[in-house]
């Protein structure tokens, strides 16, 4: 694998725990013997194995793409790479541990399964900040959803895994033309185009928690529009519930898609669900194209910014003219000292490890990675989880 990262050695590397199983790989907890032999300092290890690789869509692709992304990121809202491993029968990445959990699995255990609209505006607001950091590299991230966004140990996000991120080349700043009823009509139906810690919260378990997992969409080559002015993706990828009108109809799509996402979560984070989700993947489709969002009560800054983000036609949703800046001036946050958001001492929840509960793992779970896909193999196929663990990167 391509990559200035520290190459980690599999022999000295032993597992603490899985964290979970995705279509990308397995996702394992585990401290190097050598260097932090008490695993006071555990890292996530992301293990694609090679003999898997030919029953995926390009995965060998998407992984080393991965591993190319994560090098180059350096933000306090984005993961930093940690060290990368290559061998006959894997390919692996190291990346931070995130002890707090995902954003699926904390709002889950508050007692009306969703958050408070301080909780929401810390959170969307630092989530901002890593889509302002990537699209400002030319990467359109694809994936945003609550099982991506991670709790650091300071209480702070980070967003996880980038297989279905790509580059895109940035159109040049156009005014937008407000169309005559006849105009606005046709054009539906084309589309135009960074901490210091102090207070507590949990140790996350996502037993018992029953929300259903959005199904991924398959990256699909789609039919290609010919445009001028920047670049388009075609594929058709994402999760179901938080793809974008533009995505579904298969006309290309570019940042803006991120923004929509962030309105799907914003919404989620609300409400405890998704506005458009449907009985099958044909009606949320439909939903997603011609549903609007609903909104309880009366309309307040929030609502407004998420019916502004979940505007169907991308060329007027809130930031596709101006991307985050245009976000950040949106009056839900107003009077937000962007530029201190990571000095924040006490953010809504913080993480505590308990040292004796991972000592206590250690002592009676350790085994290395090549062990686990043995056994793995020796053993009848079980289904996955219905919830993503709370450190998932698959």
């Amino acid at each position: 694998m391509e990559t200035t990262s520290p190459e980690l050695d599999l022999e000295k590397l032993t597992v603490v725990r899985i964290l979970g199983r995705g279509a990308m790989g397995t996702v394992f907890m585990v401290h190097d013997r050598e260097t932090d032999p008490s695993a006071r300092y555990p890292f996530a290890l992301k293990v694609v194995e090679k003999s898997t690789l030919h029953t995926k869509f390009d995965a060998d692709r998407r992984a080393r793409w991965e591993v190319s992304v994560l090098s180059r990121l350096s933000h306090p809202y984005l993961p930093s790479l940690l060290g990368t491993l290559e061998t006959d029968q894997f390919l692996a990445w190291a990346v931070p541990y995130c002890p707090g959990g995902d954003l699926n699995v904390l709002r889950h255990r508050q007692a009306d399964r969703v958050f408070s609209p301080s909780v929401i505006h810390f959170y969307v607001a630092e989530i901002i900040c890593a889509l302002e950091y990537l699209h400002s590299m030319g990467i359109v991230y694809r994936d945003l959803k609550p099982e991506n966004v991670l709790v650091q140990q300071s209480g702070h996000v980070t967003l996880t895994d980038f297989d279905l991120s790509r580059t895109l080349t940035h159109r040049t700043a156009i005014p937008r033309n407000t169309p005559d009823s006849g105009e606005l009509e046709a054009t539906n139906c084309r589309m135009k185009h960074r901490r210091n810690l102090t207070g507590l919260t949990l140790v996350v378990s996502d037993k018992g928690l029953k929300k259903a997992k959005s199904a991924r969409v398959s990256p699909v080559s789609r039919r290609k529009l010919s445009f001028s002015n920047g670049e388009r993706s075609n594929s058709f990828v994402g999760t179901e519930e938080y793809v974008s009108p533009e995505v579904v109809r298969g006309e290309g799509h570019e940042f803006a898609v991120d923004w929509w996402a962030l309105g799907i979560l914003t919404y989620e984070m609300m409400y405890g669900k998704t506005p458009f989700r449907g009985k099958n993947r044909k009606e949320t489709f439909r939903n997603v194209l011609m549903k609007p969002p609903e909104f309880i009560g009366k309309p307040t800054a929030v609502t407004d910014l998420i019916g502004r983000l979940l505007e169907k036609d991308p060329t007027r949703r809130l930031g596709y003219n101006g991307g985050a800046t245009e976000i950040k001036e949106h009056a839900f946050f107003g009077g937000l000292r962007w530029d201190l958001l990571t000095d924040v001492l006490r953010p809504p929840f913080l993480a505590l490890r308990d040292e004796e509960s991972l000592t206590e793992l250690i002592k009676g779970g350790a085994r290395d990675v090549e062990e686990y896909f043995h056994n793995l193999k020796a053993q009848p196929s079980v289904p996955p989880s219905p919830l993503p663990t709370p450190s998932s990167i698959a």
